[in-house]
């Protein structure tokens, strides 16, 4: 099994939301555009579901700028996403690319596998985030893909899914 190249795919932008792990009350935010290191490679139909235009890139951040941000906002925080390991691949390539400290808890979250455990005798038939978000009734993520509504999108699932039999009190 081959993964992804990394040194072809590369980080264009990042969405982060980091909640309190008691009440998932939204501690913070951080939404960023990456300015990409090889655009030539890039492929044509990831960039046109992420909305990719070069000149809405004007001003983005270099890669080592925006994961010292995001390390800065996710200290002993838990990385959890929707198909947590495409995800963290990612991540954890961009740390070891830049040489920023990653100082996040080791443990992940899988908002997919999450959602299977708890949805999967349900009449859910798909398991992508915006699936799981209509079942749950939260508002799907517009297109195109960007990376803060796609990380929205996984915080409502999260809460939702947190709070379902969790018997917690959940702040707005």
């Amino acid at each position: 099994m081959t993964g992804l190249d990394h040194s072809v795919h590369e980080i264009i932008e990042m969405g982060l939301v980091v909640a309190d792990s008691k009440n998932c009350r939204i501690i913070d935010k951080l939404d960023v555009k990456v300015k990409p290191e090889h655009p030539e490679t890039a492929d044509a139909t990831a960039l046109a579901v992420n909305g990719y235009k070069a000149e809405d890139w004007n001003g983005a951040l270099t890669l080592k700028e925006a994961m010292e941000l995001f390390a800065a906002k996710t200290k002993d925080a838990i990385f959890c996403a929707h198909n947590v390991t495409f995800d963290w691949a990612f991540m954890h390539e961009a740390f070891k690319k830049t040489g920023v400290r990653n100082q996040m808890d080791y443990h992940r979250i899988d908002l997919l596998s999450l959602a299977w455990a708890k949805l999967k005798d349900s009449e859910l038939r798909t398991f992508r985030l915006n699936g799981i978000a209509k079942f749950l009734g939260i508002t799907e993520e517009p297109n195109p893909h960007r990376a803060i509504n796609g990380a929205m999108t996984a915080y409502e699932v999260y809460k939702q899914l947190f709070s379902a039999d969790a018997g917690v009190v959940l702040e707005d």
